[in-house]
């Protein structure tokens, strides 16, 4: 069962101060806007018990020391509900936070739109969307806790259109609520480890660890004012500092079980990192990690591969990165190593083309700097499509190849004994990539480790 906690509590959960921003509720007609009757007096009970005038609260507040704008929600008052004030509390708070150029951070607990004010509710779900755009083209980032539950128009705006979703274990996150969904549904596709597992909240964070969790988030999303956007330096190379002697010796060598992975270069490369989990579309694939880190005090988006063949919700992932690394301003750094693209029936069902063409547009439109290091295999264009033009490096362990040299030999018809010669003939070596002018150079190991 999942802790739910008021608007007060949320706020000193995660805030080291709060100084609320929030006007008076413009006055309605009597019962609201379609004469809901009743209506006035529940929300007077609302306030009696709960202590809140509206649904929706905002202000400025410092987060680990981290200033922002904090939008909460009071589920006590009418269900967290949307109405006219609310909408209107939320369209303040976004606009305060792109006119002072502070992060947004909302704290969602919510049942929907408010029935007693009809349509008049609804549309308070496309002037949240539009405040949104306004917030993303000044290059402010918004990240959300979904608490318990999080469910309706509030899910499907102010929660899943923040730029990182965190929710609290066991939250119910849907757009049904547990009232309007079907009696046969299945209870577990409404809580937040679902919705983590298909893509669509990027952690589960417990309680005690949300504040410390939200000012990494602030730190990792907001560079430094006055700075330069510089490229990411390329990581030195771990492992065998020496390039192969041949293409079939550079091909085992990244096959290799013991060769370092992206995890190893994403440690010896970042101070602290945190990882965004999944493409929003249904998918999440564990062979991708992305996130943002602090290199040398400044932030760094990173998209890594590990190894293994990258599937559709992975490329989607990367390009959902890069977007949102160059909305901020912050430079990209992507690891390439995998034999290629998952080419099996699901990975096509699931839009393997339009995800790795994704990925080659997201890094093809990208205005902030991208740099890419190519540490293992880079089989065709599912490692092509990580790779920035004209700033991709090669670690010595590294191969770019067209295809893999077995397929090459089976499609020219040559004996499996002619593969090792095959992969000579695709000059697939980093010295030869080079020299190709593929790659920019291969990085060298850091000072004193080789």
């Amino acid at each position: 069962m999942a802790e739910r906690f008021t608007a007060r509590e949320a706020v000193a959960l995660v805030a080291d101060d709060f100084a609320p921003d929030d006007a008076p509720p413009a006055a309605q007609p009597p019962d609201g806007p379609i004469g809901w009757a009743g209506y006035d007096e529940s929300r007077t009970r609302a306030a009696g018990r709960t202590g809140s005038d509206e649904s929706v609260h905002y202000g400025t507040a410092t987060v680990g020391g981290r200033a922002c704008v904090l939008v909460v929600f009071e589920f006590g008052f009418l269900g967290g509900s949307l109405g006219q004030a609310a909408g209107d509390r939320l369209v303040a708070a976004y606009r305060a936070a792109a006119e002072r150029r502070l992060p947004l951070v909302s704290l969602v607990a919510t049942g929907g739109s408010r029935m007693q004010e009809g349509m008049v509710a609804l549309t308070q779900l496309q002037r949240v969307a539009a405040a949104a755009v306004r917030l993303r083209a000044a290059g402010v980032p918004h990240v959300t806790v979904l608490r318990d539950p999080a469910t309706g128009g509030g899910w499907a705006t102010v929660g899943a259109g923040a730029d990182i979703v965190l929710a609290l274990p066991s939250a119910q996150v849907a757009f049904a609520g547990s009232r309007v969904r079907p009696p046969d549904a299945d209870p577990a596709a409404y809580t937040a480890e679902e919705q983590y597992a298909h893509g669509h909240v990027d952690a589960i964070v417990p309680p005690e660890r949300l504040r410390e969790t939200l000012a990494l988030w602030l730190r990792l999303l907001t560079p430094p004012p006055g700075l330069d956007i510089l490229p990411a330096p390329a990581p030195y190379a771990l492992g065998d500092p020496v390039p192969p002697a041949t293409g079939w010796d550079a091909v085992r060598g990244a096959r290799a079980a013991d060769r370092p992975r992206a995890g190893a270069y994403l440690d010896a490369y970042f101070e602290t990192r945190a990882a965004i989990s999944g493409d929003r579309a249904g998918g999440a694939d564990p062979g991708v990690e992305c996130g943002f880190g602090v290199h040398e005090g400044r932030p760094v988006a990173y998209a890594a591969q590990d190894g293994g063949a990258t599937r559709p919700a992975g490329f989607r992932t990367v390009a959902r990165l890069l977007r949102l690394a160059d909305r901020l301003g912050i430079p990209v750094l992507t690891l390439i190593d995998t034999p290629g693209a998952a080419n099996d029936a699901e990975a096509e069902r699931a839009g393997a083309g339009p995800a790795i063409a994704e990925a080659f547009t997201a890094i093809a439109e990208a205005r902030t700097p991208v740099t890419s290091l190519l540490v293992g295999e880079g089989g065709s264009g599912g490692a092509l499509a990580l790779a920035a033009p004209g700033n991709t490096w090669a670690a010595p362990g590294g191969y770019f190849s067209v295809i893999a040299p077995e397929l090459a030999a089976q499609i020219l018809k040559r004996t499996r004994d002619q593969v090792p010669e095959t992969a000579g003939q695709l000059r697939l070596r980093p010295q030869d990539l080079v020299s190709l002018g593929v790659v920019r150079g291969v990085v060298p190991s850091a000072p004193g480790r080789a």
